[in-house]
């Protein structure tokens, strides 16, 4: 009998931006050879890497945020703060300048459910595309993991070929948007936890 891989820690930026429309999110589509979500649209994101660790951020992390991030987890806030600022400079091209967790929101976590190939403990945070240090539609120097990068609008994103977590998030998103405007604080973060055989559902 396989055994499940491990759960790796990981990190992924929900980057808006006001369009014409209506907000809008960041996304890319994965490849389809990639052993995880082949072909799927994606936010920008990947696992906390060795570096992430040590990397120094411009400013100190919120007490709110470094509790939920530090919610039931042995990754260290500072480690998955500087996964998202790197992953989203890495698969994008585009940087939010200096790692200032100010300029971050976690806004979900999920845990990939068993019986998949690869498993992550993955912090969703939002961040908003006037804080970036360039044009926000200049991907020239992403890494390629990412094609098709594009803004869409939060309805139309759930027409892509998009993964479960990924339409939870949308919705959670445009409801909150909706009620409390763009520039809204979550005041609790969803948690899907599939650590264990039962999967559950809480808020944080």
């Amino acid at each position: 009998m396989v055994s499940d891989p491990p759960i790796r820690d990981a990190a992924s930026v929900i980057l808006l931006r006001q369009g014409l429309n209506g907000p809008e999110v960041l996304m890319g589509q994965r490849g389809k050879n990639a052993a995880f979500m082949p072909e799927k649209f994606v936010f920008a994101g990947g696992t906390v890497d060795a570096v992430d660790h040590d990397t120094p951020l411009a400013h100190a992390i919120p007490d709110t945020l470094a509790a939920r991030l530090g919610y039931d987890g042995t990754c260290p806030p500072q480690a998955l703060i500087n996964a998202a600022f790197r992953e989203l400079q890495e698969e994008t091209g585009l940087s939010l300048g200096a790692r200032d967790p100010r300029k971050l929101t976690l806004f979900f976590r999920a845990v990939t459910p068993l019986g998949r190939p690869r498993r992550f403990d993955a912090r969703f945070f939002l961040a908003w595309a006037t804080e970036l240090d360039a044009d926000a539609a200049h991907f020239t120097d992403a890494d390629g993991e990412l094609s098709h990068l594009t803004w869409i609008g939060l309805d139309r994103a759930k027409t892509f070929d998009i993964p479960f977590i990924t339409h939870v998030i949308l919705a959670e998103l445009a409801q909150a948007i909706a009620v409390n405007g763009p520039d809204f604080i979550p005041e609790r973060i969803g948690f899907f936890d599939n650590r264990g055989p039962v999967s559950r559902f809480c808020w944080l």
